[in-house]
């Protein structure tokens, strides 16, 4: 089990990324979050087995409209605790 931050930037907001997210952590078993950010990036924590968190980010590149130009990655320490995946 592993977590990570990650910011998404390109075409990220608007296009139904968030909704994507969560749809796909649900199906991968991943928890966690993510959010727009005020710079038109995307904020997301997202917690799983690495495999189904590389899942996760495929299923939301393969969004019709959405084009993932970079993402910043670091590993950050699980948590325990959560439970679900929810988008703000």
């Amino acid at each position: 089990m592993i977590r990570k931050h990650i910011i998404f930037y390109g075409s990220v907001q608007g296009v139904g990324f968030r909704w994507r997210a969560k749809h796909a952590a649900g199906m991968y078993s991943c928890t966690g979050w993510c959010r727009n950010e005020w710079d038109g990036s995307v904020a997301m924590e997202i917690q799983g087995e690495e495999r189904n968190i590389d899942q996760v980010i495929l299923s939301i590149e393969s969004g019709r409209y959405i084009q993932i130009e970079k993402m910043d990655v670091r590993n950050i320490p699980v948590n325990e605790m959560e439970r679900g995946f929810k988008t703000e």
